[in-house]
């Protein structure tokens, strides 16, 4: 027999080990390997079954040994969980005090889950770092972060921040009374001289700095080690060189004062110590770490609230009728799925069978749930409503639609935009820079300064080094940049990246597709007029051929057909050519489908249909010429409705003063005249997949920045040209890889959204920058002493540091403004 089916049903819920009443638990059951569990809820159900045996292995919480929870010794219950043990002895002594084992196993806890196999890390600031596993960048020593979004339990466990925010409450508990100790002196009356003059405050402070030094500053000594070696210099360079220089001279300065000059000591002949200044630089600091990490991580909850969107199980169809819950990694392309009340869509595929009505507000936005039937197209994350239906499976893992929209968040969040790069390049020299000011000012200041000048010298160049760390210089760009990526793809627009977000800014020419962007892209038949045979033989002639075509005019024809009693017969030698029109042999006879210089080419007279076609082009329809054995048998209007939005959207375009040219194949007339029903002055049409791209060339060559906007494979090549190629979510596949914006919902109210999210994002990044360069271009000559001569002051090295770190929650802050800007 097997270890499995030693138990036939478990009082407990194999997951969190709750306790639970074998037919009323909440979460259902699931039999496997022969024994059926119970869970608590949904959620423990969908975990068990994606990795069940994962939860097979339990502590004993008394000896510490691994129990296999399908075959325990002994089991006890307590408060709403059952413990397991490997003999009774061990379950005796825990059913005799609980409390004090529960804290062992508390500490035993399993780790989070861990990233997945192949995972590779990349440094924000380095990108040409890629390493497998999570270690500190090589270069500049910050912590890596992965390069693909990672599972929701593995992305909540972030050590850095956690280590990092330690490190600050150490250094704080330190800090505070050091600054205290050294500042005693400054307190009025018998305490602040006794403090000042004593002869254990100098030793006193040192030990009260040595936690925060060796400790709390270990992490930024190691980066700034690493930009020295590797010579890409940054604010950690800084940050090492401006507290190990005030830390070090305060230690020569306590253990031998005679090696400093007289001038160099201060009232009552106490050496001059800087322990306070590098604790308190070196907390605030770590300080600023905590409020960059918080911050990063806040811009990512958009993206870990998509990704526990997707379920983890999926119900499978088998063969031979049967369901089976799977995990949803081992769901392949073909399998059929049943989808039951409630319950997520587990993958991106078809209605097979069943119908039902489903929200689809993670795609699209709208509240309302929208009707599947047979043929409806599901999205993997929607959640069904009342009905049940089985789907085939398309698109599963990577492929899915809520797999993308993740993995374009992610790509947009860690991409560099242009001003990135030209801020990169002024902080290559920035810091150098720096360094020789502060070298400067000490040796003016040794030169030049009142006495004791060596303070002087010291304390100044200290102050330049921890003023001008570029903390705000290097958060500028990517926090604007991943707060908008965010804001964008709340409102159902899916920035690639950077660059496109810049390209939005200066878009000042739309060129768009008409159906399926413009328009609802579902034609509709709504007029059929006949010239020989009667209406019934010019629908079944046109029925019989478009069902063999994948046009979306087809759909259209054969479906307003069918409905006006039409029956579609099957056709032999079918013909398409693309962007003309249909040929194919019914009961003997040639029949043709298409654009009236078609069949013209064909030797069909369509003269009589020329006057009707053209009043229905008019009216922006799309007429269908038919024929049958060389003679014509009529003409049918299809109509593609405009999409609601549609004309909201280019009035709030123009009115921006954004250029909107409609490029279209289909014939002149009807597109002139869906472009007067929108107000639309510049029109292309009759025009091929190539004479998009030739268009968008045309235009880029004129100087201006142009933006493409089209949902279908031919317009791929002119989305790819454009500045900035902008697809429809309603789509193809094709063209949302080639396109850097994706609009979700395939509403161009989108476009004015994105472009305006563009431009406030550029103006975000600028005011950053200009807030950091022109905070540094202020600060460092404070710093050296610049009002010294004029006013007597100095600067601080710990205002400095507090200047430094409120400089970049002031450009953070700034940043978080983007997700409540009015679009």
């Amino acid at each position: 027999m097997r270890m499995g089916q030693q138990l036939s049903a478990p009082t407990w819920d194999p997951v969190c080990r709750m306790t639970v009443v074998r037919g009323q638990a909440k979460g259902g059951a699931h039999v496997h390997d022969g024994v059926e569990w119970w869970f608590c809820n949904p959620k423990c159900r969908e975990k068990f079954i994606a990795a069940p045996a994962s939860y097979f292995a339990a502590k004993d919480p008394v000896c510490g040994m691994d129990v296999d929870v399908r075959a325990p010794k002994a089991t006890v219950p307590h408060g709403k969980h059952t413990f397991f043990f490997c003999g009774a002895g061990c379950a005796e002594r825990f059913a005799v005090s609980p409390d004090a084992f529960l804290v062992k196993l508390r500490a035993a806890a399993p780790p989070p889950p861990s990233a997945p196999a192949g995972a590779v890390w990349i440094c924000p600031m380095c990108p040409e770092v890629r390493e497998s596993k999570p270690v500190p960048c090589p270069v500049c020593g910050m912590a890596l972060e992965p390069e693909t979004p990672l599972p929701p339990g593995a992305a909540a466990a972030n050590p850095e921040l956690a280590d990092m925010t330690r490190r600050l409450v150490v250094g704080l508990a330190f800090s505070v009374p050091l600054v205290a100790l050294a500042m005693g002196g400054m307190l009025p009356g018998a305490v602040g001289h006794a403090l000042a003059s004593a002869a254990w405050s100098g030793w006193a402070q040192l030990f009260l700095s040595l936690p925060v030094v060796a400790w709390v500053g270990a992490p930024f000594f190691a980066r700034a080690w690493r930009s020295l070696v590797s010579r890409r210099f940054n604010m950690f360079t800084l940050i090492g060189l401006g507290t190990a220089v005030a830390f070090l001279f305060s230690v020569v300065a306590l253990l031998a004062p005679a090696m400093l000059p007289a001038s160099a000591h201060g009232h009552g002949g106490q050496p001059p110590l800087y322990f306070e200044s590098s604790a308190v630089i070196l907390t605030l600091a770590a300080l600023g770490q905590v409020l960059e990490l918080r911050a990063r991580a806040r811009t990512s909850r958009a993206l870990e609230a998509l990704m526990e969107l997707a379920p983890t199980v999926a119900r499978r169809v088998r063969d031979d009728g049967q369901d089976e819950d799977v995990p949803l990694d081992a769901v392949h392309p073909g399998d059929r799925l049943r989808v039951r009340p409630g319950e997520k869509v587990p993958v991106d595929g078809v209605v097979v069978e069943g119908a039902s009505a489903v929200d689809e507000s993670m795609v699209t936005g709208e509240s309302l749930p929208v009707e599947k039937s047979r043929g409806a197209k599901v999205v993997g994350g929607t959640v069904n409503g009342a009905g049940s239906f089985v789907m085939r499976a398309e698109k599963v893992g990577r492929d899915t639609l809520l797999a993308q929209v993740v993995q374009r968040v992610a790509e947009a969040q860690r991409s560099r935009a242009p001003l990135q790069k030209l801020a990169d390049r002024v902080a290559a020299v920035f810091v150098p820079a720096v360094v020789s000011v502060a070298a400067l000012a000490a040796v003016a200041w040794l030169a030049f300064g009142p006495e004791p000048r060596l303070a002087h010298a010291l304390v100044n160049a200290v102050a330049v080094l921890i003023i001008a760390c570029p903390c705000a210089l290097g958060l500028a760009t990517p926090i604007s940049v991943m707060v908008a990526v965010g804001r964008g793809a709340r409102l159902g627009v899916l920035i690639r990246n950077a660059e496109a977000l810049e390209a939005l800014a200066r878009v000042d020419t739309l060129v768009v597709d008409k159906t399926g962007t413009l328009t609802e892209g579902r034609p509709s038949l709504v007029e059929v007029k006949s010239f020989s045979g009667g209406e019934l033989e010019l629908l079944t002639a046109a029925a019989s051929v478009e069902r063999a075509s994948e046009h979306p005019l087809a759909a259209a024809v054969l479906s307003g057909a069918q409905a006006r009693g039409a029956t579609p017969h099957e056709v032999t030698d079918f013909h398409a050519t693309p962007g003309q029109g249909l040929k194919a042999t019914l009961d003997g006879a040639a029949v043709l489908v298409g654009h009236d210089g078609f069949l013209s080419a064909h030797g069909v007279d369509v003269t009589a249909a020329k006057e009707t076609a053209e009043a229905w082009r008019r009216q922006g329809r799309t007429v269908v010429f038919v024929a049958k054995g060389g003679a014509l048998l009529g003409v049918l209007g299809v109509e593609d409705p405009v999409k609601a939005t549609t004309p909201e959207a280019l009035a709030a375009l123009k009115a921006e003063g954004v250029r909107v040219v409609m490029v279209t194949g289909d014939a002149r007339a009807t597109a002139e005249a869906v472009a007067k029903r929108l107000g639309l002055e510049e029109v292309r049409a009759e025009v091929l997949p190539e004479g998009k791209f030739q268009v968008v060339k045309e235009l880029l060559a004129q100087g201006r920045a142009v933006a493409m906007a089209g949902d279908g494979v031919n317009d791929a090549p002119a989305l790819a040209a454009a500045t900035v190629g902008i697809a429809m979510g309603t789509g193809t596949d094709l063209a949302k890889e080639t396109a850097a914006v994706t609009l979700v919902k395939g509403d161009l109210r989108g476009i004015v959204r994105a472009r305006r999210l563009g431009r406030a994002t550029v103006r975000n990044i600028r005011q950053n920058l200009g807030w950091a360069f022109g905070y540094n271009t202020l600060g460092v000559p404070l710093a050296a002493g610049a009002l010294f001569p004029f006013f007597g002051l100095l600067l601080s090295p710990m205002v400095a540091a507090a200047a430094m770190s409120l400089s970049s929650v002031s450009v953070i802050s700034n940043a978080l403004r983007l997700s409540r800007v009015r679009l």
